[in-house]
C-alpha cells in the first residue's frame, strides 16, 4: 500500500500531511463537515505506507486521511481508535502538541 506524504515546515514546527494514494484530489463531505484532500497540502512524495509510519512516529503535528494509513497508524500506536473521526466513511485523524 502506498500513501502521499508531505512535510510542511515553518520556523516553529513541522506538520506532516499524509493520505491514502487513492484519495488525493478528492473532496469528502458529510453534513457541515468537509475535507479537501488537495495536491497542494497532501501531494508530496508517494511512498510505501511503512515508510510513512516511520516518519509519523516522530511527528508532533500531523493530519492523516484514509483507511489504509489510519488503520496502520492505530496498529502502530500512533493514533488511538478514539482519536479517529469519520467523514462520509473516510477516517481521518489530527495530532497537535500544545
Amino acid at each position: 500500500m502506498r500513501v502521499y506524504l508531505k512535510v510542511h515546515t515553518n520556523p516553529r514546527f513541522e506538520t506532516i500531511a499524509c493520505c491514502d494514494e487513492k484519495l488525493l484530489n478528492k473532496i469528502v463531505e458529510e453534513g457541515n463537515l468537509r475535507i479537501e484532500i488537495t495536491e497542494r497540502f497532501f501531494g508530496g512524495t508517494l511512498m510505501e505506507i511503512d515508510q510513512a509510519i516511520e516518519i509519523l512516529l516522530r511527528a508532533s503535528y500531523f493530519n492523516i486521511v484514509g483507511a489504509d494509513i489510519i488503520n496502520k497508524a492505530i496498529v502502530s500506536g500512533i493514533v488511538p481508535k478514539e482519536g479517529v473521526r469519520t467523514i462520509n466513511g473516510i477516517p481521518m485523524a489530527i495530532k497537535m502538541m500544545f
